[in-house]
C-alpha cells in the first residue's frame, strides 16, 4: 500500500474545518492538517432562512483559504460537506452554484439523518461500547443517536445548537443564572420528545466542539496525567460542578479558563445544559468524548467506498494491527508469548494462588502481544520506553485506565519500575488492585522468557507443589538452556508476588528428539 491523502472540508453552523488525512503504508489513518476557522455561518442566516451576502462571502472566502492547502497535496478525494446552515437555508441553490463557480469544491449537504449516522459510525469505529447514546451539538443543530450491539437504532436531528441556543435565549455574551435556567427547561423538554430516550441508562457519548472543550477544562482542573482525549471518561457529577465553577464567573474570566477555547466562552454554557439534560433523561452518569465525529465518519465511508477498509470490525483488534505494523512486532513470536502467558496465569489460577476475572485475561492478552514493544526505540530503555508509548498513545477501543494498565503490564520489569510508573496514577486504583496486576506484569515477563531464543521450543508447562514451594515443568521439544538462564533469571519476580520459591525442572518431550 503507498501512502495517500484525503481531504474532508466539513461546513458547520459555527466553525468550518479542513482535514487532510494521511493513510499510511500500513493502513494507519492520521491527521496530517487541520485548520479550522470559526466562521459562524448560523449568524448571517436572516429570519427568513436566507444566508445574507456577508455569510456568502465568509464562506466563499474560507473556503479559498482551504484551497490554498488543498492544492499543495497530491489528493486521492476532496469531499466538501454542509450541515444545518446550508441545509436550511431558502437560497441554498444559490450558494451551492457560487461555491462549485469560484471555487474547487463541490458542496454535498448533509441530510440530519446522514449527520447523525455519520458520528455514530465514527463512535463505533474508534469505541469499544456496544450500546450508547451519541450527541453531536453543533452550531445550528443537534443529533442524537441511540445504538444497540453496534447497531443503529433511533436517531434524531433537533433545530438547536449551542449557537443557536444562545442567540435565542441570551442577551449578551455570557448568560445570566435566568437565561440558563431558560435554556435548561427547553432543552429537557425537547428531548423528552423522544420516547426512545428516557432511562437507557446508557453512557453519553459526546462528539463535537463543545464536548472537547468541557473534556478539556476538566483535564486542566484535575491536572490530568495522560495525553489525549478520545476516549476520556467523566461523571455527570464532574460537569455539574464544573457549571457551579464557571457560571458566576463574567464573560472576561470565562474567556480565560484553561482548556477553554477562547472562540467557545459565549457558547460552552448553554451547551453544557443540553449535557447535563441529556444525563438526566437517560438517567447515566457516563459522560465519554469521542474526539472521533463526522468528518472520520465521512473519512470511513470514503475508504469503505473505495475498498480500502472495513467497518464494523473489532476496533480493539485493528488498533492492535496498527501497533504491530507501526512497531515491527514479530507477529509470531509475539502471539506465542500470548499464548504461554495465558496459559501461566491460568496455571496460577487452578493452583488457587490467584483469581482472573475476564476483564483481567483480556488485558493480559493485548499487554503479552506488545510487550517491551518499545525495544523497537532502544533496546536497552525499552521498558521504559514501552510504558510511555501505551500510556500515550490513542489506542481506539481501549478506555484511559486500562491503556494504563496495559502500559504497566507490557512495560514490567520488576517492582520497583512498575511502582514508579504507577505512582501518578494511584488514585485511578482502589485498595489491592496495583498488586492484583502487578502479578499479571510478572506472569508475561517470565512468558517472555520462555521464549527469549523466538524458537518456541515449549511443549507444555505444568505448575505443581512440592512442600512449600511451587514447582515449574516445562517441557520442550528443543535444546533449552538460553530458556532456562532467562527463567532462572525473572522468576524472582513472580516469587514476590506469590510469595513462594519456584523451583525449575526444564525436562525433553517424549516426542522430540533433542542432540
Amino acid at each position: 500500500m503507498t501512502t495517500k491523502y484525503y481531504a474532508i472540508i466539513d461546513i458547520g453552523s459555527n466553525t468550518m474545518r479542513l482535514v487532510v488525512y494521511l493513510r499510511d503504508k500500513s493502513g494507519r489513518i492520521k491527521e496530517k492538517e487541520n485548520v479550522k476557522v470559526v466562521a459562524r455561518l448560523r449568524n448571517y442566516l436572516t429570519a427568513e432562512g436566507i444566508l445574507d451576502e456577508e455569510g456568502i462571502q465568509t464562506l466563499i472566502k474560507t473556503l479559498h483559504s482551504f484551497q490554498e492547502v488543498t492544492r499543495y497535496y497530491e489528493l486521492e478525494s476532496t469531499t466538501c460537506v454542509a450541515t444545518a446552515t446550508v441545509r436550511h437555508a431558502k437560497n441554498q441553490q444559490e450558494i451551492l452554484e457560487l461555491v462549485e463557480k469560484e471555487t474547487d469544491f463541490t458542496i454535498r449537504i448533509l441530510s440530519d439523518y446522514e449527520e447523525a449516522y455519520l458520528g455514530y459510525l465514527a463512535v463505533t469505529n474508534s469505541m469499544p461500547f456496544e450500546h450508547g447514546i451519541t450527541i453531536d451539538i453543533g452550531g445550528g443543530s443537534t443529533e442524537l443517536t441511540y445504538f444497540k450491539d453496534r447497531k443503529l437504532q433511533f436517531y434524531h436531528s433537533f433545530p438547536f445548537g449551542a449557537l443557536s441556543l444562545k442567540r435565542q435565549f441570551v442577551a449578551c455574551d455570557k448568560p445570566t443564572a435566568e437565561e440558563l435556567e431558560q435554556i435548561h427547561t427547553y432543552v429537557c423538554e425537547q428531548l423528552r420528545t423522544l420516547d426512545w430516550l428516557p432511562d437507557k441508562q446508557l453512557p453519553i457519548i459526546a462528539i463535537g466542539g463543545s464536548a472537547r472543550n468541557v473534556v478539556q477544562i476538566h483535564q486542566e482542573e484535575v491536572g490530568y496525567p495522560l495525553a489525549g482525549l478520545h476516549q476520556y471518561k467523566m461523571k455527570k457529577q464532574d460537569i455539574e460542578e464544573m457549571e457551579a465553577a464557571l457560571a458566576p464567573l463574567d464573560f472576561a474570566e470565562l474567556q480565560k479558563v484553561d482548556g477553554l477555547s477562547k472562540d467557545r466562552a459565549d457558547i460552552i454554557l448553554p451547551a453544557m445544559q443540553v449535557f447535563l439534560c441529556l444525563l438526566d433523561i437517560v438517567d447515566t452518569t457516563d459522560f465519554v468524548l469521542s474526539r472521533k465525529g463526522l468528518r472520520d465518519g465521512l473519512l470511513y465511508e470514503v475508504l469503505r467506498r473505495r475498498n480500502e477498509m472495513t467497518l464494523f470490525t473489532d476496533v480493539l483488534e485493528r488498533s492492535f494491527e496498527e501497533l504491530a505494523k507501526d512497531f515491527e512486532i514479530d507477529r509470531t513470536h509475539a502471539l506465542k508469548r500470548q499464548r504461554t502467558a495465558l496459559q501461566l496465569a491460568e496455571l496460577v489460577e487452578t493452583g488457587g494462588y490467584a483469581e482472573w476475572t475476564d476483564h483481567d485475561k483480556f488485558l493480559l492478552r493485548y499487554a503479552a502481544f506488545v510487550y517491551n514493544v518499545g525495544a523497537y526505540i532502544d533496546t536497552e530503555s525499552g521498558n521504559q520506553h514501552t510504558f510511555y508509548l501505551l500510556a500515550n498513545r490513542t489506542i481506539d477501543g481501549l478506555l484511559h485506565k486500562d491503556r494504563i494498565i496495559l502500559a504497566l503490564l507490557a512495560s514490567f520489569k520488576n517492582k520497583s519500575f512498575y511502582n514508579r510508573n504507577a505512582e501518578v496514577f494511584q488514585t485511578w486504583f482502589k485498595g489491592e488492585e496495583l498488586a492484583h496486576y502487578r502479578l499479571l506484569g510478572a506472569i508475561i515477563k517470565l512468558a517472555n522468557s520462555l521464549h527469549a531464543t523466538k524458537r518456541n521450543i515449549v511443549a507444555d508447562i505444568k505448575l505443581q507443589e512440592n512442600g512449600g514451594d511451587l514447582v515449574l515443568v516445562v517441557t520442550c521439544n528443543k535444546d533449552w538452556q538460553a530458556e532456562r538462564y532467562q527463567v532462572e533469571k525473572q522468576k524472582k519476580h513472580l516469587e514476590k508476588q506469590l510469595r513462594r520459591n519456584i523451583q525449575l525442572v526444564f525436562q525433553e518431550d517424549a516426542h522430540s528428539h533433542i542432540s
